[in-house]
């Protein structure tokens, strides 16, 4: 739904002799059925004094670049701008000239986006489509194409943005946008970008291994080494008989998309959990008595999962959210298969609750990676183990968070012990002994502990 003030600008820009468009994405995502919410205006025949006149009517007017030409209103969430041509100067992003010109065609100035998919605009007052690079018959067919193949490599960001892409409107590329995608060099490329567009494919994707099957397949997965050792790397055909173990992470981020709870910040550590789980295997997987093995692959795939992150600037809170995934994602089944009492379900709360993560959400990163394979298990789509670590995890009610400290400082303060030194091993003491029981009140805990030491006593 167009806002009516966004239509009554259109109109004004029409009587004063230009042409109000709206572009990108928005036409896109309309043809797929979808309501879209961001709207982009690109205003065709009039100056830019003119442009802000008339905006100027409808509320206060914000310049967001004057080389570029982009105009807002405080009151309205749309970009206002002139078409223009881009031209690259020099490597980065940043190395563009830009030249706004209102008397450009649409077909002129679509040049300079992306995919056709993106080049299309929409009258809002008539309803025209204008569509001068067929991007509606790509969009029917399925097919990623490249605007203008002679200026697509003008930002290699896009190759991420055909990964993107392909993982959210399960899309193929064509052969030449291939070929395109390979010739890109994403080291020019600003980590928080690259971030971003990972973002968007993990938390879009309706298929991100899409995605990344089309960053193997252009060999950009050469810019993220985690990723690319995985390729090739050989798994015990018993418990993973879908193939090797980019394979194996291929489908286990596809489970866990669909896992996705619809809020973004918990469904991201997630999404990079089930992406990062493996990354341990490349160096522990080893034949041993006739079996592959990947011992301590859990330990080992937390140095390089912080790297990944680290090196894209991934927030520091969400790279300490998915290390505890990947240390830990082994444990559900583990502690199913190895009867854990409470205690064990009640330490792993602490600690997953110290990276800012939950059971609930180490669960799906464990069910994504159990029905990532095409065992008999996987296939039938069931995960006892994960059904029954959440049982539990509920019952003592340490799913969604861990159980606080019973004992606190103030408590040893009650009894007549200074603070000190001596207070953490108290009650790191006082911990254990409220998470082997369950007790609720700190004075059986205490009890307990001074019996079992002098806590005044050196040492």
């Amino acid at each position: 739904m167009i806002e009516p003030r966004v239509i009554e600008i259109c109109r004004a820009v029409g009587a004063a002799g230009g042409r109000a468009l709206i572009v990108g994405g928005y036409v896109r995502d309309r043809l797929r059925g979808e309501d879209p919410k961001d709207v982009d205006v690109e205003v065709f025949g009039l100056p830019l004094a003119e442009l802000r006149r008339i905006l100027s009517r409808y509320g206060r007017v914000v310049e967001i670049g004057r080389a570029f030409g982009v105009l807002r209103l405080r009151e309205i969430d749309v970009d206002f701008s002139l078409p223009r041509r881009d031209s690259k100067v020099g490597a980065g992003h940043r190395g563009f000239d830009v030249e706004c010109d209102p008397e450009l065609s649409f077909a002129e100035a679509a040049r300079r986006r992306d995919l056709t998919i993106n080049s299309m605009s929409l009258d809002p007052l008539t309803g025209e489509i204008v569509d001068p690079h067929a991007g509606r018959d790509d969009l029917e067919r399925g097919v990623l194409r490249a605007t203008d193949p002679a200026r697509f490599a003008e930002d290699p960001l896009r190759g991420l943005r055909v990964a993107q892409f392909a993982a959210r409107f399960e899309m193929r590329a064509d052969a030449e946008l291939l070929r395109e995608c390979a010739a890109l060099d994403l080291g020019e490329l600003a980590a928080e970008r690259i971030y971003e567009e990972f973002r968007k494919l993990l938390l879009k994707g309706v298929r991100p291994s899409l995605g990344l099957e089309l960053l193997r397949e252009t060999s950009l997965l050469r810019f993220f080494p985690e990723l690319e050792r995985l390729v090739g790397v050989p798994q015990d055909p018993q418990w993973h008989p879908e193939g090797d173990v980019w394979v194996h992470n291929q489908l286990v981020v596809d489970e866990a998309a669909r896992l996705r709870q619809g809020r973004d910040d918990e469904d991201l550590g997630v999404m990079f959990g089930a992406l990062c789980h493996d990354f341990g295997k490349p160096s522990t997987t080893a034949h041993s008595d006739g079996r592959i093995r990947s011992l301590a692959h859990d330990v080992e795939g937390v140095a390089p999962a912080r790297a990944f992150l680290e090196r894209m600037r991934a927030p520091a809170a969400l790279t300490g959210r998915v290390a505890a995934f990947v240390r830990y994602h082994l444990a559900p089944a583990l502690y199913v298969k190895n009867a854990a009492g409470p205690k064990a379900y009640r330490r792993l709360a602490r600690k997953l609750a110290a990276a800012g993560a939950t059971l609930e959400e180490l669960a799906r990163v464990a069910r994504s990676d159990h029905l990532g394979r095409t065992t008999p298990d996987a296939l039938a789509r069931r995960f006892e183990a994960g059904d029954r670590f959440l049982e539990i995890a509920r019952e003592l009610t340490v799913s969604r968070e861990a159980v606080p400290d019973v004992v606190r400082g103030r408590d040893l303060i009650a009894r007549g012990i200074e603070p000190g030194p001596g207070f953490g091993p108290i009650l790191a003491r006082c911990r254990e002994v409220q998470d082997e029981t369950g007790w609720t009140e700190p004075e059986p805990i205490l009890e307990r502990v001074f019996s079992e030491t002098d806590p005044e006593r050196p040492g």
